[in-house]
């Protein structure tokens, strides 16, 4: 497995800036953003493509501090109702796509999206509960005439770049969020998707992250986000985990995302990091800061210190039987 950061957390540095301190503190692999949510404050696919001297300088700028590009992500939702918010995600999918070509990336992460509840609607709609059958009808609408048609033109579309991996961040708010809507989509589109596997979002809906491991297997996880979640019992035990109160409203949340280690133990992560490696996942585990607690340096070196402790960097034994 490779030590790997997730670009974001670099934005105040430069693309050189940020390779230059993951070398100095073990990193191996980056997650680079290239339009979407994650922005692209280090490279833009529009230049790289216009500029193959300038796409080169940057591929050179990786090689000379012997960081690979993990994936390049473009987590949005090109499914959205509003016709130009739709558009302005597929269009950074399409270029993600084609400058992962240019790079020899094979892996995108981003999200699944979320239609509307009708053909008329201009914003989102999550469902969490089959009834009234409104909701029903609604997903219904969701999969069949929205969601399972976009991502197989998507699909095909990315193919032609030579993409292998389309990776779905498994979070609420989008149609794929939890193992068996990542499976659905899988079933009805193909293997080119799968899971970018970020234990964060699992544990405040009350999965288990190592049985999610289990449940997906390494054929259906691509790529795996380092992102921790620390349960307040008692904010929990009052209102559950359904919490639209403002991520900085710390003390009266049911939850907040926190650093690797904060969240939970070293020990489950430990747990996590082995159960990837028992169903074969040995690539990228990328750090994703979040936690409102702590400055952007901090959060992210915690998690250094931690996933270096929790890490199986070198292969596993060939033989384990002493006679």
């Amino acid at each position: 497995m490779k030590l790997g950061v997730f670009s974001p957390v670099f934005n105040n540095r430069t693309l050189e800036e940020a390779l230059e301190f993951m070398k100095e503190h073990g990193g191996q692999a980056i997650e680079l953003g290239t339009g979407g949510f994650p922005g692209m404050a280090h490279i833009n696919p529009d230049e790289l493509l216009a500029d193959e001297k300038k796409l080169n300088d940057t591929l050179d700028l990786l090689k000379k501090y012997d960081i690979e590009i993990a994936a390049f992500s473009c987590h949005g939702n090109p499914v959205h109702p509003d016709k130009e918010i739709a558009a302005k995600f597929h269009s950074d999918f399409e270029k993600t796509c084609k400058l992962a070509q240019k790079a020899n990336v094979h892996t995108i992460v981003t999200f699944s999206g979320c239609p509307g509840g009708s053909k008329d609607d201009k914003t989102p709609n999550w469902v969490t509960c089959p009834w009234p059958n409104d909701f029903s009808d609604i997903l219904k609408y969701q999969w069949d005439e929205v969601l399972i048609p976009y991502w197989k033109k998507a699909a095909e579309y990315a193919k032609q770049y030579g993409i292998e991996k389309i990776a779905f961040e498994m979070h609420p708010g989008f149609c794929v969020y939890n193992p068996a809507t990542l499976l659905k989509l899988r079933e009805a589109v193909g293997d080119i998707i799968g899971a970018n596997f970020d234990p964060s979002h699992l544990i405040w809906q009350g999965m288990d992250p190592v049985a999610v491991i289990r449940e997906l297997g390494g054929d259906a996880i691509f790529h795996v986000h380092a992102k921790d979640t620390r349960l307040d019992k008692y904010n929990m035990a009052k209102n559950g985990a359904l919490d639209t109160k403002s991520y900085a409203d710390e003390a009266h949340r049911s939850w907040i995302f926190r650093s690797v280690g904060y969240g939970n133990d070293l020990l489950y992560w430990k747990d996590i990091i082995s159960a990837l490696r028992l169903v074969g996942y040995d690539y990228a585990i990328s750090i994703e800061h979040e936690d409102s607690l702590m400055s952007q340096n901090e959060g992210l070196m915690k998690a250094v210190e931690t996933l270096k402790s929790a890490i199986i960097f070198e292969p596993k034994m060939t033989e384990t039987r002493w006679i």
